[in-house]
């Protein structure tokens, strides 16, 4: 028998990753300070969290340099937004179960 939690996934279960894919999914990219702004979290936070989620194939990390500052901008990947579709989906169905 299939429980009902089985479909949430893991990789999303901290709020700060989850902010961090349901940004990229409105938006084609987002860059560390807007993360950061967005989501009122430490640059160590964020980092750590973004590389959580680039661990598990969820997003790219784009590294440039725009003039002389250094630039981080993070991108889901396909993977990723159906993934974090189906942990989303698994939290509706388990609130209307409840």
């Amino acid at each position: 028998m299939k429980t009902i939690i089985q479909n949430i996934n893991k990789a999303f279960d901290h709020r700060i990753r989850l902010g961090i894919m349901s940004v990229l999914m409105v938006n084609e990219s987002a860059d560390f300070n807007m993360l950061k702004e967005l989501l009122g979290v430490t640059d160590g936070n964020l980092a750590s969290h973004t590389k959580a989620l680039e661990t598990e194939n969820y997003i790219m990390i784009e590294k440039q340099f725009i003039g002389k500052k250094p630039n981080t901008k993070y991108i889901a990947t396909k993977e990723g937004k159906i993934a974090f579709t189906a942990h989303i989906d698994a939290l509706e169905k388990l609130i209307k179960k409840s």
